[in-house]
């Protein structure tokens, strides 16, 4: 069996990027998968929750998995799409599910275990993530290692990709 596209939306915060992902999954057809990453840890995060669900609709089965996206991605037979929303919010999980988030080797064992995934996966993927390296230095070093792990997150995800897209107000680009 071919295996589907692999397509990765990068933005900045509202640039837009999960309303373009959920257009371009809905002109590919077929059965579609969200999974959503995002854990619902305060009031604030809840309402963007319930935002994201308002803005996806119906015609969607969603799975809320904030770690395993990968064991999302191996049990999906019979989906022609996979929308996972978002990996910047995958990785700031695993950092936390981590006693040391600046544990670099371990993440980057779990990011290269994802990015395999989505390589080796049948259905179409769409992921989606931030670009969070075109602001300051952070002054933590929690910060500073987020921002660099998302980056190599990034990098090695657009390596798999066929298509990349980065959004800037609403506007997509094509980079890949």
């Amino acid at each position: 069996m071919e295996e589907g596209r692999k397509i990765l939306v990068l933005g900045g915060a509202r640039s837009g990027k999960s309303r373009f992902a959920l257009e371009r999954a809905a002109l590919m057809g077929g059965r579609r998968l969200y999974v959503a990453t995002a854990r619902p840890v305060d009031q604030e995060m809840e309402e963007r929750i319930e935002a994201h669900r308002r803005e996806r609709g119906d015609g969607w089965d969603v799975v809320e998995e904030p770690l395993s996206i990968e064991d999302v991605i191996g049990r999906s037979q019979g989906y022609e799409v996979i929308l996972i929303d978002c990996l910047t919010l995958w990785l700031s999980n695993v950092m936390e599910d981590f006693n040391d988030p600046c544990r670099e080797e371990a993440i980057l064992a779990r990011v290269d275990g994802l990015v395999e995934a989505v390589r080796r996966a049948i259905p179409s993927i769409l992921v989606v993530s931030n670009e969070v390296g075109l602001g300051i230095v952070p002054d933590s070093r929690l910060g500073r290692a987020f921002r660099d792990m998302a980056g190599r997150l990034n990098q090695r995800m657009a390596e798999v990709a066929h298509e990349v897209f980065f959004l800037v107000s609403g506007i997509p680009m094509r980079l890949k």
